[in-house]
């Protein structure tokens, strides 16, 4: 990788640490955006015939993995911006996409819903047809960035037929977009998620994201991958948190009666090596997961289920473990752990959730169709 990327990306990631505290009490980290954007990193899967870096997906996981390191709402908005982007990339005008090369325009998914929950790939919301327009109506039950991004990638039910979605570029200040209140959750508590609902709101048909009934074609073949690579490499940043937060706490705090440390003690160096391991055989099968993609493996598939499924799992029992190491400390936020914690839950839940993405891993083992 280019040093000139790594020393911009690393310059970035201090910037995300400064406005990490602020940032978990729930302020949107403009700075750190701004960053990004000025070191051409907003664009950096942009092709470049558009203006942007032309990297991609290996490229977009080092760039949230880092920023997880320091803040993971951040890094989970970038995320969402670089899969909104891919299939922008792909269906999208070429207005926004010189937007986004630019840095000017933010963009994210909104898929999940109320009625479908986790299952994001079936949408209610309704696209009827009005000329060279469609009124779009329906909830979206979490969409990242709610407040801030410029466009939303949105699913709908098929304008005619009865396939699973369509998929529409929608812009957040549209006539009938109603963002409803501000996310205050457990963890990502920065990443400004929130309900956001349609009414009626007029869409151009050229805004569709390829081919009517196609949305479910695209969220297989780009979204899940890139999405599902990128969320295990936050995870694998919020892991290398905590493992670093804690070996600082353990080596720095005293049992003075005793002239040692709490990493003298063996049980806790044992706990330590557990964080460790979990921590590194996520990064390996997220690097193999990348191989897989890039040579057109025919595994491939498999990797992407099993890379967030597994990268959800070990940061939960890294944050759990960080928790129980550093014991009564960890509840105060200066040690930077609870904070760790928190983050560390929401892969877990978030679609494609860990218990879902079993069901696929086990079908898929089995040789049985996903759907």
């Amino acid at each position: 990788m280019p040093h000139e990327f790594e020393e911009a990306l690393e310059s970035i990631a201090q910037v995300a640490a400064q406005h990490a505290q602020a940032t978990d009490r729930g302020e949107f980290p403009q700075a750190t955006i701004k960053a990004l954007r000025d070191a051409g990193l907003l664009g950096l899967v942009s092709a470049t015939s558009v203006g942007g870096k032309g990297r991609g997906l290996a490229e977009a996981a080092t760039v949230v993995e880092r920023l997880a390191r320091e803040c993971a709402s951040t890094a989970m908005i970038v995320c969402m911006h670089y899969a909104g982007t891919a299939v922008i990339e792909q269906h999208g005008p070429v207005d926004v996409r010189k937007a986004i090369a630019a840095g000017t325009h933010l963009t994210t998914l909104a898929f999940s819903e109320p009625g479908s929950r986790s299952q994001f790939w079936a949408s209610l919301n309704q696209a009827t047809a009005d000329g060279d327009n469609v009124r779009i109506t329906g909830k979206k039950s979490f969409v990242t960035s709610a407040h801030h991004a410029d466009s939303y990638v949105w699913s709908t039910k098929p304008v005619a037929g009865s396939e699973l979605s369509t998929l529409w570029l929608v812009a957040r200040n549209a006539p009938g977009i109603r963002i409803d209140g501000a996310f205050d959750g457990l963890g990502l508590r920065g990443n400004d998620s929130a309900p956001v609902t349609a009414e009626g709101v007029t869409v151009a048909q050229s805004m569709r994201l390829g081919p009517d009934g196609g949305g479910f074609g695209v969220m297989m073949g780009t979204v899940l991958p890139w999405f599902n690579v990128m969320n295990a490499a936050v995870s694998a940043g919020v892991m290398e948190s905590a493992v670093e937060r804690t070996v600082k706490h353990v080596a720095s705090t005293k049992f003075e009666h005793a002239a040692s440390t709490i990493a003298d003690l063996p049980t806790v160096r044992a706990f330590i090596a557990r964080m460790r391991i979990k921590t590194d055989q996520t990064k390996a099968l997220n690097a193999d997961t990348l191989a897989a993609i890039g040579a057109g493996r025919a595994d491939a598939t498999l990797r992407v289920l099993e890379s967030k499924a597994a990268a959800g799992e070990a940061a939960a029992e890294v944050g759990d473990l960080a928790m129980r190491v550093c014991g009564g400390a960890a509840f105060r936020k200066d040690v930077g752990v609870e904070r760790v914690f928190r983050d560390s839950r929401a892969a877990l839940v978030m679609g494609p959730t860990t218990d879902v993405l079993y069901d696929f891993i086990g079908k898929a083992v089995c040789g049985l169709p996903l759907f």
